[in-house]
């Protein structure tokens, strides 16, 4: 069974057109959250989402924020591109990302997967890395009673193994931070034995960039994309 992993889309539409079409044909399509926030088009993007009806979906802490003004703790850029998507989202696409669930679990072929966009015991705001150490990690995955753990909120890829467990980042789709200004996404494999595997792929980064700074977006949004950071 081959699950596709998407995550931290942030409003950037030419970047998950490009991750959809590489990605091709999949079994069931999961979402770690942030479908919106940054990029400059956050319609496209839920719609798209609510087109693919994924499998399983959880918020991320800028949908949170985007259905309810709070931007506690955000910067300032985050904060104006909160609030312009605000001002930009259709009711329907509102209604959507508000609906979302904090976490959610899903079942593939017996195997037990658990979504969070920061942590299970934080699934909003906890930022998990690959230098988070070992026995944090696998303290998350039991915490989660999965077999697979799977987080977003970070948008840098990683992937650890746990005896017969996974705990696994995809990457950020729209606005990576690893200093790789690809798309970054996941591919899980279900099978005997489950697997893990990231992927890159290129987009029209001029296009995304040049809508970011015609809707008058926050210049450092539209510069960050070049440079994965």
């Amino acid at each position: 069974m081959r699950v596709a992993v998407i995550s931290d889309i942030h409003s950037n539409y030419d970047a998950l057109q490009a991750v959809l079409s590489e990605i091709g044909s999949y079994d069931a399509l999961v979402c770690l959250g942030d479908l919106v926030g940054y990029g400059a088009q956050p319609n496209e993007v839920v719609s798209e989402l609510r087109s693919l009806k994924p499998d399983a979906i959880v918020m991320g802490n800028h949908d949170y924020a985007v259905s309810t003004g709070d931007t506690s703790g955000f910067v300032n850029h985050a904060v104006r591109a909160v609030e312009w998507t605000r001002r930009e989202i259709a009711p329907e696409n509102m209604n959507y990302i508000s609906s979302l669930r904090a976490k959610a679990e899903f079942t593939a072929r017996g195997v037990s997967i658990v979504l969070a966009h920061g942590s299970p015991r934080d699934p909003l705001n906890e930022y998990v890395y690959p230098s988070t150490p070992q026995f944090i990690l696998r303290g998350l995955v039991d915490e989660s009673r999965g077999r697979v753990l799977l987080l977003g909120h970070t948008h840098v890829p990683f992937h650890q193994e746990f005896d017969s467990k996974i705990i696994a980042n995809p990457g950020s789709i729209g606005q990576p931070r690893d200093g790789d200004p690809r798309a970054s996404y996941g591919i899980l494999e279900v099978s005997i034995s489950t697997s893990f595997q990231l992927h890159r792929t290129t987009y029209d980064i001029d296009a995304a960039a040049g809508k970011i700074t015609a809707r008058g977006l926050p210049k450092l949004l539209s510069e960050r994309l070049y440079v994965g950071f």
